[in-house]
């Protein structure tokens, strides 16, 4: 096998490699984001009706989760850069097809990312510290906020999912 041949398979191979390690990372995050929201919530619901116990035990899924979300967040933007290679060559190109859509898909993502961390930073550790206090009513006012919040997130991460699927698509 020639070495130029040798080369394009070992580009081909940490291609797949990359591209594998970014849809895993997206499942995590938005499988779990997903996941907290349609199974971790309404189960609390079913564990206590006492609403600062159910807030802590949200609260330390939440935790747990975070700590899976940081590394992975880092690990889809590195692989998303990475494969952003494949779909435009220069600056330039993302202000034509499939150039625009993954210029979208950029801005999306960084807004989700504010979105994630205002919600995790702000509201979480509030909503946590009003249900140890037992300050229900204030809890009650945060919790919508944080719920539209999420609302968003959970919106944008399947917007985002839709725009990675539009890139697959050649005009």
């Amino acid at each position: 096998m020639e070495l130029r041949e040798q080369k394009l398979n070992a580009i081909i191979v940490l291609n797949l490699v990359v591209l594998w390690v970014h849809l895993l990372s997206a499942v995590v995050f938005i499988g779990g984001s997903y996941f907290m929201w349609f199974v971790v919530v309404p189960a609390s619901r079913l564990m206590t009706q006492d609403e600062s116990e159910r807030t802590q035990i949200v609260g330390k899924i939440a935790k747990e989760f975070g700590r899976i979300v940081n590394p992975t967040l880092v690990i889809l933007i590195l692989t998303g850069i990475y494969n952003a290679s494949w779909y435009v060559s220069s600056v330039s190109s993302l202000v034509s097809y499939p150039g625009t859509i993954l210029l979208t898909k950029m801005i999306l993502v960084a807004v989700l990312i504010f979105l994630v961390y205002l919600n995790n930073a702000y509201f979480g550790k509030q909503i946590v510290r009003l249900g140890k206090e037992r300050r229900l009513e204030e809890l009650r006012q945060l919790r919508k906020m944080s719920r539209l919040v999420s609302i968003a997130n959970l919106s944008l991460m399947t917007m985002i999912l839709l725009l990675a699927a539009m890139m697959q698509i050649t005009p």
